[in-house]
C-alpha cells in the first residue's frame, strides 16, 4: 500500500479530544484499535455538527457503516495528550463516500487515515445513493 498523501480539506470539520489511560497499550501508546475509534468518532462528530447524526439517520431511514479502514501511523499518540483530527468526504461515489481524517498533536501530523464508508438502508441492509442534500450538509465538492 502506497502512502497516504493528501493535504486537509479547507471543508475539513475538526474533532478533539485527549488521550485516555484506557487508550494505552503494553508498548505505551495508543493501540491500534483506539485509532480506529478515534477515526469513528471523528466522523460521528462531523455527521452531529452538520445535523445528520444517528437519531436523523433514524428518522430519515439511512445508517452508515464501514466497508474499508487504511491508516498511515507516523508517529505515536500518549496518554495526556491532546489531539485535533481534521476529517472531510474526499470523494461521494452512488452509496460510498471515502473520509479523510489527519490527526495532530502540537503541530505534528500522526497519523493520515482514509475510510469507505457505505450508506445502506437499516430496514433492508441495502445501499442507498448518498443525496445531494447530505453532500451539500457536509459541504462536499468534488474536489474536497
Amino acid at each position: 500500500m502506497a502512502a497516504l498523501q493528501f493535504d486537509v480539506s479547507s471543508s475539513a470539520h475538526l474533532h478533539t479530544f485527549r488521550v485516555a489511560a484506557a487508550d494505552i497499550d503494553e508498548f505505551g501508546h495508543a493501540n491500534n484499535v483506539v485509532w480506529i475509534r478515534w477515526i469513528n468518532d471523528a466522523a460521528l462528530s462531523h455527521a452531529c455538527a452538520v445535523g445528520l447524526g444517528p437519531d436523523v439517520g433514524r428518522e430519515q431511514g439511512f445508517v452508515w457503516v464501514v466497508r474499508r479502514h487504511d491508516i498511515e501511523y507516523l508517529l505515536p499518540a500518549f496518554e495526556g495528550q491532546t489531539i485535533e483530527c481534521a476529517t472531510w468526504p474526499a470523494q461521494v461515489r452512488g452509496a460510498t463516500s471515502l473520509r479523510r481524517c489527519v490527526f495532530r498533536c502540537d503541530g505534528r501530523v500522526l497519523a493520515r487515515a482514509e475510510t469507505t464508508w457505505a450508506l445502506l438502508n437499516p430496514t433492508t441492509g441495502k445501499p442507498r445513493r448518498v443525496p445531494r442534500e447530505m453532500m451539500d450538509a457536509y459541504r462536499y465538492t468534488a474536489d474536497s
